[in-house]
């Protein structure tokens, strides 16, 4: 039986030491190349076939997105599964959408499920973690919220300093517009969202992650 050959790219070493371990004894892998640099790896791919990598997210050199878009523009036939501590659904969106990855997984998952996503992706299927998937319906319909209230990037520029407790005179300072422009946006705002104050349209920024807490 013909072993799935494995690469992986993670910025901590602890991390690839984890996987190996995980990884070991299992006759249907074989891990082919480990680093932590991200860079590195189109160079190694060259050389070295592979039918599987594996990818951190969150890089300091490359992040995951990147090298997924560079590893299926130069080597299309690679599949591509992403590794993250949490799943953000614009990154999962952008990774799906441009780099057609085969797969999304939390570092928290246990063994069974890295082996199932792993077998599941080199017979050709796709798998995600149950919370990506969650997280990506959540993103989805905050994305739908958004559309329907149409806020501008201006808009939610002021949102963000309203939430700061900025005046209307500190924010037409800060964004170089007048004091009439910035009472006439916050009123659209309000309209929008369907808020009636500060207090509910923070809660809404929060909801829709427009802020951050």
């Amino acid at each position: 039986m013909k072993k799935i050959r494995l690469a992986i790219v993670d910025d901590h070493q602890i991390v690839i030491d984890g996987l190996l371990s995980l990884l070991a004894g299992h006759s249907a892998f074989e891990v082919i190349y480990t680093t932590t640099d991200a860079t590195q790896i189109a160079a190694q791919l060259k050389t070295t076939q592979i039918d599987i990598l594996l990818t951190d997210v969150m890089m300091p050199t490359m992040n995951g997105d990147q090298l997924a878009k560079q590893v299926r523009k130069e080597f299309p036939a690679i599949k591509i599964l992403a590794l993250s501590m949490s799943g953000q659904g614009d990154v999962v969106n952008s990774m799906i959408e441009e780099a057609d990855i085969a797969g999304y997984v939390l570092k928290n998952i246990g063994k069974q499920e890295l082996l199932s996503a792993l077998e599941k992706i080199a017979n050709g299927g796709i798998y995600f973690s149950q919370e990506v998937l969650d997280e990506l319906s959540r993103t989805t319909q905050r994305k739908k919220v958004n559309d329907i209230a149409h806020l501008t990037d201006r808009e939610i520029e002021i949102i963000r300093l309203i939430e700061k407790e900025f005046s209307n005179r500190q924010i037409a300072e800060t964004l170089f517009i007048s004091e009439r422009t910035v009472e006439t946006h916050r009123k659209n705002i309000f309209r929008k969202t369907e808020t009636n104050g500060v207090i509910g349209l923070i809660k809404y920024a929060y909801e829709q992650k427009l802020i951050q807490k």
